[in-house]
């Protein structure tokens, strides 16, 4: 299995959902203080690349800590929707239909980490339709991916996809990058 790191570099200057504070890192120990060198890092959960559980949304549903490791790896697929303004429907799940049983990860590329870094990429991102979400709830999958900063509109405080995906016990991870790398990976 190849393995790919997907994840944005956590720094104090990076971008953050609008209203969160962005990362503070500190120096807290030197070598020429204390011998060793440390930093205090105080941050979201939700910076950066990042996974959502079911708690975060479900009262009662499951936190990161409640599953077994094995949760967080496996086999995925990518499927592009890149350059798809506004809402991701069944017709774009079409390519990797049939291929969801034997999936543990759906990854889509909306081409959305493109403008990571500029106020564009916090609006008018591609989401998944209600609808697509039931679909890939009725699969095994243990997660769904995506390069934008939600799978849910920005303002959408009812949060349906999220809801969905989570309450499949599935876990949603946002703000992934260079997502193409998978699809090259696949296909080697």
């Amino acid at each position: 299995m190849k393995v790919v790191d997907l994840s944005h570099v956590i720094h104090s200057e990076m971008p953050v959902y609008p209203g969160t504070e962005q990362p503070k890192i500190v120096e807290a120990n030197t070598h020429e203080k204390d011998g060793f060198t440390e930093k205090l890092i105080s941050m979201y959960s939700h910076t950066g690349t990042h996974m959502d559980a079911p708690f975060h949304i479900l009262a009662d549903g499951k936190k990161l800590d409640d599953y077994p490791v094995d949760k967080f790896v496996g086999c995925c697929r990518v499927v592009s929707v890149s350059g798809k303004d506004g809402i991701i429907g069944i017709e774009e799940l079409e390519p990797v239909k049939n291929y969801l049983d034997s999936l543990d990860f759906l990854i889509l590329r909306t081409g959305w980490d493109q403008h990571w870094g500029s106020q564009d990429y916090f609006k008018n991102y591609p989401v998944l339709s209600q609808e697509a979400a039931e679909l890939l709830a009725e699969y095994n999958l243990k997660g769904l991916g995506v390069d934008a900063i939600s799978v849910d509109p920005a303002g959408n405080f009812q949060l349906p996809v999220h809801r969905v995906i989570l309450g499949a016990e599935m876990v949603i991870i946002e703000n992934l990058t260079t997502v193409q790398q998978v699809a090259d990976a696949i296909e080697d």
